[in-house]
């Protein structure tokens, strides 16, 4: 038997080499308990090196989905549901006058008296298509397709300033460092496209809640939400400088990719699984992103039905790109829209915003079910919170007949993906003030999304810091009126 180190060698052993290489294997059976807690790297200590060098591989769900794709159109700000859903002919009754203490007993008004004054919508609203759903005017568009959307009046959320709305939102947690929803269903699911990353952001990203909107939190960065632009190279410093040519790249990335994978075998960090798979994508981005952004082999009938200018950057264009990319196979996909915080003139923000969306809405979903694609792409529409019954006029800030955020109530709707169509799920009180009838929290959303998808919501959960955490929580319920089987 050999003897034991002098006190001179044991100093030089380095803690990392003992953790990895010591006889009884302590840093092998760390990397094997810390693979088996997650799904992404395959089933307990059987996961395979092929799981670890392509974490956004397709996985499979815990039961037969009905949707394969998300789409989810985030208007950021805080939409008037009172200008676009939620008609309330009664609330003309008690126009200008101050809305009963009762009615907001215990809730807090971020930016207006409690004892503002009620306002009624001027806006029309009629009945669309077979089912009869009231859509106001100012989205004609969508109202075209009220047959193929599911509209949810009883939303209501746990937070009523912009920032911890929207984290809440996307992530089911008010605190930072949580991960996003299209990263939750990127690290359940994988992605079907090897060219593409499998969780997309398109539109304006600088949103309240900040990139936690987007992030992938504790889970391993490669389920991080990208960025794209929608005008020119899609992501920045993809392109090979000058003087690099496409061998010598590929030769540059094998020698970088045989070095982290020896790593990898080494101490099991999937950071390093996703560093790999980082300069893999951009490899490939760069056949497949001008692919992806080459509208010009889109028909004129398509880009009309979109109101899209290939030349312009728009919600439009995003709107087009989000149904190329799900036709590509990217799991996730986010088209953002920020500017809904309508503090004043609150009819002028909501009829210039709903121009700048109506109409691309409206178009992807007839495109989607079009192509055969709606029945397993979802599609979601909506913000943070809603906007309060009572006027906001505040001539210290300049704002006049706006609305202030409302968490309690406010409206979303679905289509495609499971969604049963031709639904209105929800009801207000008289003034728009509480839910009344089928309250859905956004964790219910959550969960219903996850469920449309494939994935147990109670099921899907990731051991961060002692504990199972979820996209949901402790909460949340599928719910059932918006499922169509």
């Amino acid at each position: 038997m050999a003897p034991p180190p002098n006190s001179a060698e044991t100093a030089r052993i380095a803690r990392r080499y003992f953790l990895s290489e010591c006889g009884v294997g302590i840093g092998s059976m760390a990397l094997a308990t810390l693979l088996g807690r997650d799904r992404s790297f395959g089933a307990g200590a059987d996961a395979t090196e092929a799981t670890i060098i392509h974490p956004q591989a397709a996985k499979p769900s815990h039961y037969a989905p009905r949707a394969k794709h998300v789409i989810f159109l985030f208007m950021a700000g805080g939409p008037s549901q009172l200008e676009l859903f939620d008609y309330k002919p009664e609330l003309k009754k008690y126009d200008g006058k101050q809305v009963p203490a009762e009615v907001i007993e215990g809730f807090d008004l971020p930016f207006i008296e409690r004892d503002a004054a009620l306002m009624a919508s001027p806006v029309k609203y009629s009945r669309h298509g077979e089912c009869g759903a009231e859509i106001s005017e100012m989205l004609p568009h969508i109202g075209s397709v009220a047959d193929e959307i599911a509209i949810v009046k009883s939303i209501h959320t746990d937070a009523f300033n912009h920032a911890p709305a929207q984290i809440f939102l996307h992530t089911g947690h008010l605190q930072l460092g949580k991960p996003s929803i299209g990263s939750w269903v990127t690290y359940g699911l994988g992605s079907d496209s090897q060219d593409l990353p499998a969780y997309i952001v398109l539109g304006q990203t600088a949103v309240s809640g900040g990139s936690s909107c987007f992030n992938c939190g504790f889970l391993p960065t490669v389920y991080q939400g990208v960025p794209f632009r929608s005008q020119g190279a899609p992501v920045l410093f993809v392109e090979n400088p000058a003087g690099v040519d496409a061998q010598l790249q590929r030769d540059t990335l094998d020698t970088i990719r045989h070095l982290n994978r020896e790593r990898l075998r080494a101490i099991g960090d999937p950071e390093i699984a996703a560093r790999i798979s980082a300069y893999e994508m951009s490899f490939r981005l760069q056949s497949s992103a001008p692919d992806l952004m080459d509208l010009g082999r889109e028909s004129p009938q398509t880009l009309a039905m979109y109101g899209a200018d290939p030349a312009k950057p728009s919600f439009a264009v995003q709107c087009l790109l989000a149904r190329r990319l799900v036709e590509r196979g990217v799991r996730f996909v986010e088209v953002s829209l920020v500017g809904w915080d309508h503090h004043s003139n609150v009819v002028g923000g909501v009829r210039e915003y709903s121009q700048k969306v109506d109409q691309a809405c409206a178009a992807l979903v007839k495109d989607l079910k079009q192509r055969g694609l709606l029945d397993e792409t979802l599609i979601i529409w909506g913000g943070e919170f809603g906007r309060t019954p009572m006027v906001e006029n505040n001539p210290g800030l300049g704002r006049s007949r706006g609305r202030d955020h409302h968490p309690n109530a406010f409206a979303m709707w679905l289509a495609g993906g499971g969604i049963r169509p031709g639904v209105t799920i929800g009801k207000t009180d008289d003034m728009g003030y509480r839910v009344v009838e089928d309250p859905v929290h956004i964790h219910d959303i959550q969960a219903t999304l996850l469920h449309l998808l494939g994935m147990d919501h109670e099921e899907l959960t990731f051991e961060y810091q002692g504990r199972d955490f979820r996209l949901t929580d402790v909460g949340g319920r599928v719910v059932s009126k918006l499922l169509a089987w």
